[in-house]
């Protein structure tokens, strides 16, 4: 080999090292641009809302912020002693109670349109309805079906009573909350249902199997994985919603539908305690993030334990 053959090999060689970067530490600056607008849109907000959560800020202090009074953990143990705990029981427990409904709905609704028929486009589309409308539409056109001489009273005849006020007020939100939510899991679960392969249900076929046993051992063993995320992403979902009982009672709302974000908001910006208010926005961020931790640590265990298997 001559020497002007070495020479291009040299320098490609010497290249990286010119510039100061290797080809291993080249992805990291790719991640550069995402990781600074993830430090301006997350940290510094989470940061800036932990420490209100420590000082007494109020709509005396507000305008001189940074000099407000230091309280520590006052206001968290301040929020526990509010309302928080109720709070925090009523979004937990409609949260549950909405996703527990809506799966079967989901699934059922994914089964009937995996099949090609005539029509299915336009079921297809049906179904997706209550998922585009924007959540101001939804509650309030039903806030004005429930009202007192609106169309769900006229339809129940004797049974119909307040829906927007007392105890019937969660149930009402349980049931807004079901009608948008569901096309949520229905979507998870009929991608899940297109990622089979034929070959899974021509096999069942040849084997004889009946369509329950296909339910149960072949398609229902593909949905577990989508379907499971989806429950956890509409949990959280249900828990973070503001938008929709808010239309739907307006604020302040019933005591049995004060969910965590309606109870954040009166304490915040009607009760003008913002160091109170950001205290409980950070229990309730605390709350959300524990069966986002559990099921992505159960994740990890599972490719974990997939990899030792091979």
């Amino acid at each position: 080999m001559t020497i002007l053959q070495r020479r291009p090999q040299q320098q490609a060689v010497a290249e990286p090292h010119r510039r100061g970067v290797t080809r291993r530490q080249r992805p990291l600056w790719l991640l550069a641009p995402g990781g600074v607008l993830l430090v301006v849109v997350v940290a510094v907000p989470l940061g800036l809302a932990v420490w209100i959560s420590l000082i007494d800020l109020d709509q005396y202090t507000l305008r001189r912020w940074v000099e407000a009074p230091f309280l520590g953990l006052g206001n968290y143990a301040e929020s526990l002693d509010t309302a928080l705990l109720h709070s925090i029981w009523v979004s937990v427990s409609f949260a549950v109670l909405a996703t527990a409904i809506t799966v079967p709905i989901g699934v059922a609704a994914a089964l009937v349109t995996q099949n090609a028929y005539r029509g299915r486009a336009v079921v297809r589309a049906i179904f997706l309805i209550p998922y585009v409308l924007p959540s101001f539409v939804v509650a309030t056109v039903w806030r004005t079906m429930l009202q007192p001489d609106g169309v769900v009273n006229a339809w129940l005849g004797g049974l119909g009573g307040l829906w927007l006020s007392g105890p019937r007020s969660y149930w009402a939100l349980v049931l807004v909350e079901v009608w948008a939510a569901w096309p949520f899991i229905y979507l998870m679960a009929l991608a899940a249902l297109q990622s089979v392969e034929s070959e899974v249900y021509e096999a069942s076929a040849v084997d004889g199997a009946t369509w329950w046993p296909k339910l149960t051992r072949v398609v229902l063993p593909y949905l577990r994985g989508p379907v499971l995320l989806a429950c956890l992403l509409a949990t959280l979902n249900h828990i973070n919603n503001f938008t929709l009982p808010f239309v739907l009672f307006g604020a302040p709302a019933p005591e049995d539908v004060t969910v965590m974000p309606m109870l954040v908001y009166v304490t915040s910006f009607q009760s003008l305690r913002f160091g109170l208010s950001a205290a409980m926005a950070v229990v309730s961020m605390i709350i959300i993030a524990i069966p986002l931790f559990v099921y992505l640590r159960a994740v990890r265990l599972d490719v974990h334990e997939q990899e030792a298997r091979r």
